[in-house]
């Protein structure tokens, strides 16, 4: 989304007549709704003259376009300055330019993070060169125009009031400065220079308008990297029922449309391989240059299932298939053309950090796509938070109009960790068949005691190892101790035991 927009030579005269921050601000509420922070309005007071200063060379053209705050799509993230133009053989050019008020910073031993004191605390911060280029890799991966029309995009940092390039051009962050060159206070004359080089003709072809309006969708290169990444994975491939549910999936996302929305609820115990359809799922769609996404509650199953997908190319690159289930209480209606609910027993009612957001987890997510599967085990629900269930997704797929569809699998892969416990139990106690007949490969030890003295020793020499091990009870028990802080929570009068 476009918000402060002008050629170089309107925006020199805004700065010129101090009205700078009130143009950015009077846009920023027209297309936002809403205002920013004191602190922000003065940010842009303060950085705009630095960029005046820049682009005051006349080796950049007049009518290059300047455009402030661009909102990505599909995020909350906004690029400071964008300059747009032609280059030396009149090619559309994109130059992104992240700006910092920072004094200084400090180096970390992490991965494209340092530190720097903002919020009246030091916090420990993306660098902003890597920073500029995950703005530029998103637009290259997700924008049609950017794909299409070969727009070429330069992301750069210009931190103008830092003059110690001690941190920012730290060796250890030469992968991202060398994407996305950073620009300290004495580097100014660079910067000009670095813009020059890549911006010599006026922008004649309204390249942000161009962008703004580029369809959302996935690249072919994004597709291809994330698919041969697939092929050859044993962790990834499909039997039996799992093979009919993908086949469904991709058969009803062709015949999802705005008109003719579509929900596919697949139910399926541990070990049954639903990860494994999802991750299957994401893949095929992207492949597709369809808007697909990958959604669970916990950061875990993401990152899990991102790690093993990214191999040799950078997180940053498809970070954005992979989202949490509060990611759409602001999404357009219809956006997503396929949204894959991972673990959707874990949705919540209401989102954010104080699930102050929102209004449902099931109906944003049904109401943001043209079709949505959600794979869920009602068994797994954990919290009084958990809504995932059959009739929760029924209900809201019906509300707004969409066909509901549900398969349920069976097919059962021995698993390990706790998955495989959890289908060892449910086997054993003959909840229902799955292939963890015994615990062999399980790194669980399960033992019966005679005694609960016998329990507790054996959980505290566990508690030697790392202080993990815990001793839970469970409502078989009186809980003695609840009105009364100086009883013992637990007491078992025939083993002496009391705790």
């Amino acid at each position: 989304m476009l918000v402060y927009t002008a050629n170089k030579m309107d925006f020199m005269d805004d700065v010129r007549s101090n009205i700078i921050e009130t143009k950015i601000l009077d846009a920023f509420k027209r297309h936002l709704g809403h205002s920013t922070s004191e602190s922000e309005i003065a940010s842009w007071k303060n950085s705009m003259m630095y960029m005046s200063q820049i682009l005051v060379d006349g080796g950049i053209p007049n009518d290059a376009g300047v455009s402030i705050e661009y909102k990505l799509p599909q995020t909350s993230k906004r690029i400071d300055f964008i300059l747009t133009g032609k280059g030396e053989n009149k090619g559309n050019t994109a130059i992104i330019i992240e700006l910092k008020q920072w004094a200084e910073a400090k180096a970390t031993k992490k991965d494209g993070i340092v530190s720097t004191y903002i919020g009246r605390s030091e916090r420990e911060v993306n660098h902003p060169s890597y920073q500029a280029w995950v703005y530029s890799a998103l637009l290259e991966d997700f924008n049609e125009a950017v794909q299409q029309e070969n727009i070429l995009l330069k992301p750069c940092t210009y931190l103008h009031n830092c003059i110690s390039d001690e941190a920012i051009n730290n060796h250890f962050y030469d992968e991202y400065t060398g994407k996305a060159p950073a620009f300290l206070r004495k580097d100014a004359k660079r910067l000009t220079e670095f813009i020059k080089q890549h911006v010599k003709y006026g922008d004649t072809d309204n390249i942000m308008y161009r962008i703004d309006n580029g369809k959302i969708r996935p690249s072919k290169n994004l597709a291809d990297k994330l698919e041969s990444l697939l092929n050859g994975n044993q962790e990834f491939l499909m039997i039996d029922d799992q093979k009919i549910v993908y086949e469904t999936a991709i058969d009803l996302s062709n015949k999802s449309t705005v008109k003719d929305k579509n929900v596919l609820i697949v139910q399926g115990g541990p070990g049954t391989g639903k990860s494994v359809v999802a991750v299957n799922l994401l893949v095929e769609f992207t492949k597709r240059q369809l808007l697909a996404q990958y959604v669970t509650k916990n950061s875990a199953p993401r990152d899990v299932y991102a790690s093993k997908l990214i191999g040799s190319f950078k997180r940053s690159h498809i970070n954005n298939l992979f989202k949490g289930s509060g990611s759409y209480t602001e999404s357009e209606a219809n956006i997503f053309d396929v949204l894959i609910v991972d673990e959707a027993h874990r949705l919540n009612e209401k989102s954010g950090m104080f699930q102050n957001l929102g209004e449902n987890q099931v109906k944003e997510i049904i109401a943001s796509s043209k079709f949505s599967v959600f794979f869920l085990d009602e068994d797994q629900r954990v919290t009084m938070r958990d809504i995932g269930e059959n009739d929760e997704i029924k209900k809201w797929a019906i509300k707004l109009g969409a066909r509901v569809h549900e398969l349920e699998l069976q097919s059962q892969f021995r698993c390990n960790g706790s998955d495989g416990y959890l289908a060892w139990v449910d086997n054993s106690l003959q909840i229902k068949k799955t292939a963890n007949e015994t615990l062999e490969g399980i790194i669980y030890d399960f033992k019966v005691f005679d005694s609960p003295n016998e329990l507790r020793d054996a959980i505290f020499r566990r508690n030697r190892l790392n202080n993990k091990a815990r001793l839970v009870a469970g409502y078989c028990l009186e809980w003695i101790s609840k009105n009364d802080a100086s009883l013992k929570d637990i007491t078992i009068k025939e083993h002496n035991f009391a705790m």
